[in-house]
C-alpha cells in the first residue's frame, strides 16, 4: 500500500513555497521578466536560493537538505501554479547529480551561486579523445540556458554519460517559443573536450550502475509533470472563479450542468495526474525497478491531459480568455509547453513498453 499523505515537513515546504511566490512573483513580474528579455527574476531566485530550493535533494554532506524527488517535485508543481521562471529545479537536479558524481562544484550549485539547466534533447554526439570526452552537435529545449553557468548533460544512446559541462565552452541561442513565462534555448557544442570531474558518470561508474544517465532523464520528466500539475490547478482554480462570478441569462455559468462536467472534467484529469506523478517520485526514491515506467507514465499522463485542461480553461472564459491583458494564457502556454518537452506521450507511452517486454523477457528467463 502506498501512503500518498504528505508529512507535516512536506505539506510545510508546499505551503510556504506557495506564499513566496504569491508575494514574489504574480504575474506581473512574470510579465515583466518576459518583456525584459530575461530568464529568471533576481529577486525571486535570491528567495528561492535561501528557501532552500536548489539544494534540496543534495546530501547534507555536499551542502544540501538531503530530500529527494518528491519535495522537488512539491517545489515544482508551485512553479508551475505561479508560472515561475528560472532553472530552480534545473539547478537542483545538477547539484544532486555533482554530488553523487563526487563534483566539488555540488555545494555551489546547492548554494545557488551557480545555476545549471539541464541537457537531453538533441543531436549530441561523444566521442573518446584520450583522457577526454568530445561533444558535438544541437541541443534543444534547453531552459535558461542563457543565465546558467553549467550543462547537466545526460546522453543515453549507445554509450550513456553524464557530464557537466561549463556554459562559456558552448553557444546559445534563444528560440521564441509558445511559452511566455520561461526561456527557451538551442545550444551548440563544436568539439567540446569535457574530462576530469566533468564526466560525473560514464565509462567505469556506468559499468556498475548503467541506469545513472536515465535516472536524471526520468527525474526531469517527472518534475516536468509536477510543473504542468501546478499549472493545470491554476487554470482550474482561474475557471472555477470566472464561472462562478460571470453571469449569463440572469444565472451564475457555473450553475448550467454543462460548465460543471466541464470543472469535473478538468478536477478529474488534475487528480490522475497528481497520483501518477508523486508515484513516480516515490519510485524513483526508492530506487524501484518500475521507476522508468513510473516516471513515463507520469509525463505521458501530462502530455495527454494536460492540452485538454488548457482547452477547457479558455473556453470556459469565453471572449476575456483570448485577450492579451488576461492572465490565463500564461498558463495555458505553459501547460502546453510542459506536454511536449522532456518526451512527447508517445515518446513515453513506447519507454512503458519497452519496459514491459524487457520485464516479460526478464520473468521467463527466470
Amino acid at each position: 500500500m502506498v501512503d500518498f499523505e504528505l508529512s507535516e515537513e512536506q505539506a510545510a515546504l508546499r505551503g510556504i513555497s506557495r506564499d513566496l511566490l504569491a508575494s514574489d512573483c504574480p504575474p506581473r513580474t512574470v510579465r515583466s521578466v518576459v518583456e525584459a528579455g530575461g530568464d529568471v527574476d533576481d529577486k525571486l531566485w535570491d528567495r528561492g536560493v535561501r528557501m532552500g530550493w536548489t539544494g534540496l535533494a543534495t546530501p547534507e554532506a555536499a551542502g544540501g537538505a538531503g530530500q529527494g524527488l518528491v519535495e522537488l517535485c512539491l517545489v515544482a508543481e508551485e512553479l508551475g501554479r505561479a508560472a515561475a521562471p528560472g532553472p530552480f529545479v534545473e539547478t537542483a537536479l545538477a547539484s544532486w547529480a555533482a554530488a553523487r558524481g563526487a563534483a566539488p562544484l555540488a555545494s555551489e550549485l546547492a548554494e545557488g551561486r551557480l545555476k545549471a539547466a539541464f541537457v537531453h534533447q538533441g543531436s549530441l554526439t561523444v566521442r573518446r579523445a584520450g583522457q577526454s570526452l568530445v561533444l558535438s552537435g544541437r541541443a534543444t529545449a534547453v531552459h535558461a540556458a542563457g543565465c546558467a553557468d553549467l550543462l547537466l548533460v545526460t546522453v543515453t544512446r549507445e554509450e550513456p554519460y553524464v557530464l557537466l559541462v561549463p556554459t562559456s565552452a558552448v553557444r546559445a541561442e534563444r528560440r521564441t517559443t509558445l511559452d511566455l513565462t520561461r526561456s527557451w534555448y538551442d545550444v551548440l557544442f563544436d568539439d567540446v573536450a569535457v574530462k576530469g570531474e566533468q564526466i560525473l558518470a560514464g565509462e567505469q561508474i556506468l559499468a556498475t550502475d548503467p541506469g545513472e544517465a536515465r535516472r536524471w532523464v526520468d527525474a526531469m520528466a517527472v518534475l516536468t509533470a509536477a510543473d504542468a500539475l501546478g499549472a493545470g490547478e491554476r487554470l482550474l482554480e482561474m475557471t472555477v472563479g470566472h464561472v462562478t462570478v460571470r453571469e449569463q441569462f440572469g444565472r451564475p455559468l457555473g450553475s448550467f450542468q454543462a460548465v460543471k462536467h466541464k470543472a469535473a472534467d478538468m478536477l478529474i484529469a488534475l487528480r490522475g495526474l497528481r497520483a501518477a506523478t508523486y508515484y513516480a517520485a516515490l519510485a524513483h526514491d526508492a530506487e524501484h525497478e518500475d521507476a522508468t515506467a513510473a516516471a513515463s507514465v507520469a509525463k505521458a499522463f501530462a502530455s495527454e491531459s494536460l492540452p485538454g485542461v488548457a482547452g477547457e480553461a479558455l473556453q470556459s472564459h469565453g471572449g476575456i480568455g483570448f485577450t492579451w491583458e488576461h492572465d490565463l494564457h500564461l498558463f495555458l502556454r505553459r501547460a502546453t509547453v510542459d506536454a511536449l518537452v522532456h518526451g512527447t506521450a508517445a515518446h513515453h507511452h513506447e519507454r512503458v513498453l519497452a519496459h514491459l517486454e524487457r520485464t516479460r523477457l526478464t520473468r521467463r528467463a527466470a
